[in-house]
């Protein structure tokens, strides 16, 4: 067994961890008697005090509902909610505001949108996705398959957790209506080749919906570079609050696309004879929005930008890389998803152990993990485990936090053993 206490052999990053974690007030305190070691990330991100200031002053200084007050709280309300979308705008480098749909997250998104493309689907047409989705981008199509008779497809993946390119190519066919696949596995910690996929499935028509729930906390996408017609994630992951999410969606299809929900705001005109729609992006907008939620979500896309994202995904890799040294200090731990590109998740099993004991026994230590299912049982049933443990990084996690985890790993499994 590799004693713990050996000299560290990643290499230091470009940045000053140490002052990006004075940055996120929660991750100073103890848990159990125990310093916090966050490692559920994947679930939802820790938030800076830059969001947590936005909000603050929002509600302090400038709440009033949006779009219509004819006073100056109503101004400013409307111009720090739409700024926001314009800082959405931005990050994703979208044409224009008006393809950036405000939700309540990821799951929403994608309800939306199947809803939205199912007046296109009849009996016999397919959907593909694949067997590492989270049930977010599963569930949604069931239903409107069961809806149209259309047919959801899963495309295979490898036992190292890879996208098989050999079973895409064979399934994506003239039938094929829609692609909705992840960009990147809340599981496996996989980037799967979203780009090469949407260009295959957009020179035979299909339309293209990308899961970025799990990407946008590691990576900025670029929509007009993937060529995507749908992209979604969710503030929460992004370090940004809870409650809202971001549906980008080309300004065409979205004009085609009935409306989700009735009510207000995604009016023009409403009688009882007859009631039209409001222009986009407000026409998939009904009700008063989640305004300070997306202010943080602004603030939160802001504060990334000021930081080096090179510098952040190198300081990742090595805290994945050390994590993947360190496995076989711990007798009997099997990783899950074992992919060359991948984000810093870990998602494993030790023989002998239920997750939920791994995950219990860690909390008592000071250090939160993930464990379950993740919401994504069908590739729970292939690697034919109920669940697993998790452990997903950010980048204001430290080195000394990956020796943490696993010097408690070991512990639970000598009690164990």
């Amino acid at each position: 067994m590799t004693d713990l206490s050996v000299a560290n052999t990643a290499k230091k990053t470009a940045f000053d961890v140490d002052a990006i974690r004075r940055d996120f007030p929660i991750l100073s305190q103890q848990v159990n008697g125990k310093p916090l070691v966050y490692l559920d990330n994947g679930a939802s991100a820790q938030k800076p005090v830059a969001v947590l200031d936005a909000m603050d002053r929002y509600y302090r200084e400038m709440h009033s509902n949006v779009h219509r007050g004819a006073h100056t709280l109503g101004d400013r309300a409307t111009v720090a909610f739409e700024g926001a979308r314009e800082t959405v705008r931005e990050f994703l480098n979208a044409d224009s505001t008006r393809e950036i749909i405000w939700t309540r997250g990821t799951t929403e998104a994608i309800n939306l949108v199947a809803n939205g493309l199912a007046p296109q689907l009849k009996p016999g047409d397919e959907i593909l996705v694949s067997q590492m989705e989270h049930h977010a981008n599963i569930v949604p199509w069931q239903m409107i398959a069961e809806r149209t008779g259309a047919k959801v497809v899963p495309v295979q993946i490898t036992p190292e957790g890879e996208l098989d390119l050999e079973s895409f190519n064979s399934l994506l066919n003239d039938r094929t209506r829609i692609l909705a696949i992840t960009h990147v596995s809340n599981v496996l910690g996989t980037v799967n080749p979203v780009a090469a996929l949407v260009q295959q499935a957009k020179a035979r028509g299909v339309l293209t919906l990308l899961d970025g729930a799990q990407a946008v906390p590691h990576y900025r996408p670029d929509v007009q570079a993937l060529d995507c017609d749908f992209y979604v994630f969710s503030s929460h992951k992004l370090f940004g609050p809870t409650g809202i999410g971001v549906l980008y969606g080309r300004a065409q299809l979205l004009e085609e696309m009935p409306p989700y929900q009735g009510g207000g705001e995604m009016i023009e005109r409403v009688s009882f004879e007859r009631t039209t729609w409001n222009t986009l992006p407000y026409k998939f907008e009904a009700g008063t929005p989640a305004i300070a939620e997306a202010v943080g979500l602004g603030a939160a896309i802001e504060y990334l930008g000021r930081l080096d994202r090179r510098a952040l995904e190198t300081a990742e890799k090595a805290l994945l890389d050390r994590a993947n040294q360190l496995v076989e200090t711990v007798p009997g731990m099997e990783i899950i998803g074992t992919a060359k590109h991948k984000v810093p998740v870990m998602s494993f099993k030790i023989a002998g152990l239920h997750p939920s004991d791994i995950g219990t026994l860690l909390d008592q230590q000071g250090i939160a993990i993930r464990t379950g299912h993740h919401c994504a049982m069908p590739l729970m049933d292939f690697y034919g485990v109920p669940g697993t443990a998790r452990a997903s990084f950010a980048f204001y996690n430290t080195l000394d936090e990956v020796e943490q985890l696993f010097t408690a790993l070991q512990k639970v499994q000598r009690l164990f053993a």
